[in-house]
């Protein structure tokens, strides 16, 4: 199929993590919301019968934020962000702690509302998939207003919905017009929407490579799309430069892939600022700890142990490193993962601020066939703080 033929969506829930929670509170329906407290932070119900929600005036700690709402955002506070730099932005706003059973189950419903419409679906995270709409006859504008009041009828929550030629194009679209955006792009209007677009807009340009390339006097994509090869490569290196040159240009043959069997299950957070191994080391420990419970929480969700844990550093001079470490017995175990991420932490020179944070489990199998195999208790690996 030609290239300019294809149809490809990517769904992105709204504010997910925030909207679900508003479903269980809607009295904070428009108010600054931020998720990312502890247990210890859950409203409680007072003599009166109303509810008691913290502030973020009220926190103290090193946490980070996981998601805000939209009033929220407009005060400058963005996931990833500490939360006390947050409580300096919007000291009012309310402070709700992180339920991932409940998140995880509004994933289920809203992925199984669009696999009734649409089956050729790519499972991208637990608020955004990809999906294949090329061989569906039906009007793209239609098709898509019918998935997203499947969603919200599953769920009543809304979403946003980018079509386009293909995956890196859809992304951006499907960020255009939140929330409960509706965006399609041909190819010929990549000039007219697309090219104006900062260039973080493409997903894989993080700050430090936009910075970089602002001081390069590029910071828009059709900046970049003018840029010759040659020039990228002196400052970029020849891989990252060939993908800056395509994306650039709207070009991107990934296919949609449906294979639910993955080969890694992986969690990784870009810092809102760059952390250094000591002065930010409670903040890195538990942004750390909270990574691999996640990816543990991930392998139990989707039926999977792994057996090989690795780390993933980004420092602030965009230099990354990898280290890995294979365990005797496949895992799902948070502990064992944090034990194992930390053996690998313990073979990385820590020196320079990191910007980026990822954990990754792999040598997957199906929890059903390891049944008869040994799985965690792991052997003790020292503990990181």
């Amino acid at each position: 199929m030609n290239a300019s033929q294809r149809r490809i969506a990517h769904l992105d829930m709204d504010a997910f993590y925030a909207s679900v929670e508003l479903l269980r509170y809607p009295e904070l329906r428009g108010l600054p919301v931020v998720i990312g407290g502890r247990p210890e932070h859950t409203p409680t119900l007072q003599a009166n019968g109303s509810k008691h929600f913290f502030r973020l005036r009220e926190y103290s700690g090193r946490g980070v934020i996981t998601t805000a709402t939209y009033e929220a955002r407009a005060a400058g506070v963005f996931s990833a962000m500490g939360v006390m730099k947050a409580a300096q932005l919007a000291p009012d706003a309310i402070l709700l702690p992180v339920d991932f059973d409940s998140y995880r189950h509004y994933s289920r419903l809203f992925k199984a509302a669009v696999a009734g419409i649409a089956s050729h679906i790519e499972d991208s995270g637990i608020d955004e998939i990809y999906i294949d709409l090329s061989h569906l006859p039906e009007d793209t504008l239609a098709l898509a207003r019918r998935i997203k009041q499947a969603v919200k009828d599953a769920t009543g929550l809304s979403c946003s919905i980018g079509i386009a030629p293909n995956k890196l194009l859809s992304k951006i679209c499907s960020d255009l017009e939140k929330p409960d955006g509706l965006t399609v792009l041909e190819m010929s209007d990549i000039p007219g929407r697309i090219w104006p677009l900062s260039v973080r807009k493409i997903n894989g340009i993080g700050p430090k490579a936009a910075q970089k390339l602002a001081l390069l006097g590029i910071t828009t994509i059709a900046e970049l799309a003018q840029a010759d090869l040659s020039f990228l490569q002196i400052h970029f290196g020849r891989s990252y430069s060939a993908w800056l040159y395509e994306v650039s240009r709207g070009i991107d043959q990934r296919p949609v892939i449906t294979d639910a069997k993955p080969k890694s299950i992986s969690r990784e957070t870009t810092f809102e600022r760059d952390l250094h191994p000591r002065q930010d080391r409670l903040m890195l420990s538990e942004a750390f700890t909270t990574l691999c419970t996640q990816v543990a929480e991930d392998l139990t969700h989707k039926g999977y142990v792994g057996r090989t844990i690795s780390i993933k550093l980004r420092f602030e001079d965009f230099h990354t490193v990898t280290r890995d470490f294979t365990l005797t017995t496949h895992t799902a175990d948070p502990a064992v993962i944090r034990r194992a991420a930390g053996e690998c932490l313990r073979r990385v020179s820590l020196r320079k601020k990191l910007r980026l944070l990822g954990v990754k489990a792999s040598a997957l199998s199906p929890i059903h066939s390891m049944q008869d195999a040994a799985v965690s208790p792991q052997r003790e690996l020292p503990l990181i703080s």
